[in-house]
């Protein structure tokens, strides 16, 4: 039940209002459905209960004729209503008609036995209208208005009845009279008041058990959604067999919740294998870093994405997968992850149909554009290395001849092997390339090469071109051109999949603010969109609720639950039951102030109509002192908020009623005692009565009254305080259902005592004393048998009661439980999908795709005017690899690689470089930019050593690289020499491609730093001039190198940048 019994007492009505149609099936099949059906068993039990002890107690039915025919027709009436109430569909339809049809055949069954078999007395059925009452709080379908307008109801016009017949027969003085008709007033209020309270909680408990379980079905559909996402998202950056092995390992991670440390050897797992009979296509567009140079930032993703998408396009129908673009250079591999038998002829088609595709987009546009190809058919290792920005990549010497076939090749040719000839069974005409010379690595192992004849080169082509477009493209740039072109080929978006169309849940809230992005802003169009989507999700989720809820509602759900025991109630979970037992109970106080209410209105009945003596004023002095000091304890923290500003010495006052709801072996004891104080206290001064001092004469004696009746008319009114006694039971809604048990069961063995054995001398006597022994009343008219009859009902009504509200006890505390976890494993997920993005995509560039569900469909791009680029690498590598069978055909070689890069990768997570972005590895060869992260253009042109800081920081990343690289040598006996090329400037950087999208940086100054690696000196950081005057200004060192030829650049002057020395102290701290 409800943990903030608070807050539902307080806004109760407004909780009520508008739950909607989905809540009020659930209702209906929850509380109403079920315990209207065990209201009716109830009253046939007691029906049938009443018809045998009428008999079994020798009484005649002539003598009760108008009783027992009630109780005949009663069993009838309630017998045709127990067969609608069996079938859902018609409680569904006609709750409240039948609901409104048993609460009048329950006031008429009262009023008939108020009239029958007896005499009428000022207390008589007083207990048949408190059980109506409570039944109609309880277990019927009414609202809380129309409950309290029916209870009280019920409750003025059985006053009004009593009070009207009982005055016109003087059964005793009018003073005695209108004293029990005060104290029937006050149990009947008491009644409506422990009924409207327990069905505020019960029904707002309701209402949170609901809204749990709303809230785990969201959670359930949104991890759906995540699970799914995350599935799109990590298998578009790995093939589906390395990637549960990987996601396995990162969750793991997650749940420990630790930060990323130094040492991160569940990270250093090797996830590579290898795979034979594979072929290898690498291709380069020739012309292409000519004509990226005019091109804007825009075009030049636009082109790229374009370009690719469409290569991608030609893999996918060519069963090929693409393993990673470098630049304007995109290599595949076809036999991978599963074998392939026509693996060459795959890659061989695929080459001639990207140099097709190259040839319609040059004829279409008039740029000077071509496609390169080259294919190798050989072995491959293929996984991932590194911590972070995973690239799926392949290395083997068949890799590396691959390459070496494309770069040997020629323009609109595919260039292959003999190798992938031997595969391709005569299935196309080749000829023989002289071009090893173009390839000093090819000449050098005596490569036979070949170039494949395309079938369709004689086809007319002219189809696909654009005519329409012929006249502009004079008058156009050939990006522009190039750029109008590619958009017709519609290539799809990268991450267009993560779009929140394909989310199951709609998010609480809509974005209220765009990014400030070179991105077009959303339309009014796709504003609509997003909300017909949302609109059809939320109707979906509905649609959904409403049939889950069915099920959930369902009575036999506990039986065939796996987390209940269906006799116990217990959960099957032995840690799940520890935690229910021991959870916080604020709703404590209001369980104990309700309990006080019950026992004040004892005391004023028994006040009003009991024999008062010492023992009466002691025993409830000393009871009510225990209850204000309980109450105080509970409302300490109430009563601190009210003296906020009073002594200091007050303010402990919060941690009494903390105390008493937190701690289960403090609170359960006081319950206990508190129910055992208002049941004691019931019935301890009927022993404080006058014993056998009966009256010899009769109520309607000629003689004057026996003055001692009060103590005759006081008995039933003592069975109806133990009543309300068993009502205070119900009160502690949380308290086990087997404690409520063991206390109704005590308490009604001893009433029962009391009243059929040390007591019945009082029943007998007012009998005697009402009838003179001319006629024997029925047995609702006998105080004994009555109070007897009317605790056995209590009984049996409140432990159901307390049996259902067990159930909903815990079935909120599960749902709650759930929730927690499903929210556990969302977040696991979130932070997963996070970790895999940020694996592809710098930090804030992955905010932009997933963070704020931003639109998709527009490609993301962004340039700067300084980014500083780094290219390290370790040449003497690729003679370190070997494919022999002592390293396991180079997996141990690649082993050690990925150990020097993960070392590489943690140096990332050190707060000084923070701004250091790993773009991706190549090879041996690692890349990563400084800069990104700031906004494009300068931040303060006049503080032009602060906008260069990131350079010096690049730098002293590089001497970190340096270190690391020793360290490494130390432990594994090698002497690797690390080779590095920094430049800075201006660079466009983007994502492109949908199968696999890539972040990455283009530009002259990418090329630059390329060279300045390739160009360089092991153990050296090779930087350009420009690049040496900034890092002189920051107090670096650098050492002239001389005049260098660069290709594609011609002459030019570089700097070595001194590492054996650190910048001075002033510039030095702005790193820090």
């Amino acid at each position: 039940m409800p943990e903030n019994s608070q807050t539902q007492l307080g806004h109760y009505r407004q909780r009520c209002e508008k739950e909607g149609p989905l809540y009020e099936t659930y209702y209906r099949l929850t509380q109403q459905y079920p315990v209207i059906l065990l209201l009716l068993l109830i009253v046939l039990a007691v029906c049938c209960a009443l018809i045998i002890i009428t008999f079994a107690t020798g009484r005649t039915f002539s003598d009760n004729v108008g009783f027992l025919v009630t109780l005949f027709c009663a069993l009838g009436v309630f017998s045709i209503l127990f067969i609608p109430v069996c079938i859902k569909k018609v409680v569904q339809k006609c709750m409240q008609i039948i609901g409104v049809v048993i609460l009048g055949c329950l006031v008429t069954l009262g009023y008939v036995f108020i009239f029958t078999s007896g005499l009428v007395s000022a207390w008589d059925q007083i207990y048949w209208t408190l059980f109506v009452i409570i039944s109609l709080y309880t277990m019927l379908p009414l609202g809380m208005k129309w409950a309290i307008f029916a209870g009280l109801s019920c409750f003025v016009a059985h006053i009004i009845v009593l009070s009207v017949y009982v005055s016109t027969v003087r059964l005793l003085p009018r003073d005695d009279v209108a004293l029990q008709m005060i104290a029937d007033a006050v149990i009947l209020l008491c009644g409506n008041v422990i009924g409207g309270y327990h069905k505020c909680v019960t029904e707002s408990a309701l209402k949170d058990t609901y809204h749990e379980a709303i809230n785990f079905i969201h959670s359930r559909l949104k991890l759906v959604s995540q699970e799914r996402q995350q599935e799109r998202l990590l298998l578009s950056i790995l093939p589906a067999y390395i990637a549960t092995e990987m996601k396995a390992e990162i969750i793991e991670r997650l749940k420990e919740k630790r930060p990323q440390p130094e040492n991160t050897n569940n990270f250093h797992n090797l996830y590579i294998k290898r795979h034979k009979d594979v072929s290898i296509l690498y291709a380069d567009i020739v012309g292409f870093t000519l004509l990226s140079s005019e091109c804007s930032p825009k075009e030049l993703v636009l082109m790229l994405n374009e370009l690719f998408g469409k290569f991608d396009q030609i893999a996918k129908d060519n069963e090929c997968m693409r393993i990673k673009i470098l630049g304007d250079c995109y290599y595949c591999v076809s036999g991978l992850p599963e074998f392939l038998p026509n693996h060459a002829k795959n890659c061989v088609l695929m080459g001639l149909d990207m140099c097709q595709a190259i040839r319609k987009l040059r004829k279409a546009t008039g740029v000077d554009i071509n496609m390169r190809v080259g294919v190798h058919s050989g072995n491959v290792l293929c996984g991932v290395i590194g911590l972070q920005k995973w690239q799926y990549d392949v290395w083997s010497h068949d890799v590396t001849l691959a390459n070496h076939m494309e770069a040997g090749g020629v323009p609109g040719r595919v260039h292959i092997t003999e190798a992938t000839l031997s595969h391709l069974e005569n299935e196309y005409e080749v000829e023989d390339a002289t071009l090893a010379q173009r390839d000093l690595y090819l000449k050098e192992n005596n490569i036979k090469t070949y170039l494949v004849i395309d079938p369709r080169a004689n086809d007319g082509e002219a189809e696909d071109i654009l005519p329409s477009k012929s006249a502009e493209v004079p008058k156009m740039r050939a990006s522009v051109r190039m750029t109008r072109y590619l958009e017709s080929w519609g290539a799809e978006k990268p991450f267009a999949h993560l779009s929140h169309r394909d989310s199951l849940v709609p998010e609480p809230h809509s974005i209220s603010h765009s990014m400030d992005l070179p991105m077009s802003p959303l339309s009014q169009t796709w504003s609509q969109e997003k909300s017909r989507s949302t609109r059809e999700t939320n109707e979906s989720l509905n649609d959904n609720n409403f049939h889950i809820m069915e099920v959930l509602a369902s009575q036999r759900q506990w039986k065939r639950s796996k987390d209940f025991n269906r006799i116990t109630l217990y959960f099957n979970d032995k840690a799940a039951e520890k935690e229910y037992r021991l959870s916080d109970l604020p709703s404590f106080k209001y369980y104990t102030a309700c309990c006080f209410f019950i026992f004040a209105c004892n005391f004023i009945v028994q006040i009003l109509v009991s024999h008062k003596n010492a023992a009466f004023g002691i025993s409830y002095g000393i009871s009510f002192f225990f209850f204000l000091l309980l109450l105080f304890t509970c409302f300490a923290g109430h009563l601190a908020r009210c003296i906020l500003k009073g002594p200091q010495l007050l303010h402990w006052l919060p941690s009494l009623s903390i105390a008493l709801s937190s701690r289960p072996w403090l609170r359960v004891p006081l319950g206990v005692f508190t129910i055992l104080t208002v049941l004691v206290m019931a019935v301890f001064n009927l022993f404080f009565l006058p014993d056998n001092n009966c009256p010899q004469q009769s109520w309607n004696s000629s003689l004057s009254p026996d003055p001692e009746p009060q103590m005759l008319y006081s008995l039933p009114y003592y069975m109806y305080c133990c009543i309300l006694g068993l009502l205070a039971c119900s009160a502690f809604l949380l308290m086990n259902f087997e404690a409520k048990l063991i206390l109704l069961s005590i308490a009604l063995v001893i009433y029962n005592v009391i009243f059929l054995e040390t007591h019945s001398w009082l029943s007998d006597c007012y009998v005697n004393w009402l009838y003179m022994n001319h006629s024997r009343p029925g047995i609702l008219k006998e105080p004994k048998v009555m109070g007897s009859i009317s605790l056995f009902i209590f009984f049996f009504t409140l432990l159901a009661l307390s049996r259902q509200n067990e159930y909903y006890c815990r079935l909120d505390f599960l749902w709650k439980r759930k929730f927690k976890m499903e929210r556990e494993r969302i977040e696991t997920m979130e932070n997963l999908n996070r970790v895999l993005l940020e694996n592809v995509l710098p930090a804030d560039v992955a905010q932009q795709f997933i963070g704020q569900n931003r639109r998709n469909e527009d490609l993301y791009y962004q340039s700067y005017d300084c980014v500083c680029v780094l290219f390290a690498s370790i040449p003497d590598f690729k003679e370190f690899y070997t494919e022999c069978d002592e390293n396991h055909e180079g997996l141990e070689c690649l082993r050690l690689l990925n150990e020097i890069i993960a070392d590489f990768d943690e140096l990332l997570s050190k707060p000084k470089f923070s701004s250091v972005e790993k773009i991706k590895t190549i090879g041996s060869a690692y890349m990563a930019a400084t800069g990104l992260n700031a906004t494009s253009g300068q931040e303060n042109p006049q503080d032009g050593d602060r906008n260069y800081n990131h350079i010096g920081i690049m730098v002293e990343f590089a001497i970190a690289l340096i270190g690391k690289l020793d360290l490494i040598n130390k432990h594994s006996f090698n002497n690797f020499k690390l080779r590095v090329g920094i430049n800075h400037g201006p660079v466009v950087a983007g994502v492109i491609g949908a199968q696999k999208p890539q972040y990455d940086i283009w530009g002259n100054t990418v090329n630059v730093a390329s060279r300045m690696d390739s160009t360089g000196v092991l153990g050296k950081i090779q930087v350009t001039e420009e690049t040496t005057k900034v890092l002189e200004k920051l107090g670096y060192k650098c050492e002239r190198r001389g005049v260098i030829k660069v290709k594609g650049k011609g002459q030019l002057c570089t700097y070595f940048v001194s590492t054996d020395m650190a910048r001075s102290g002033s510039q030095g701290n702005v790193l820090n």
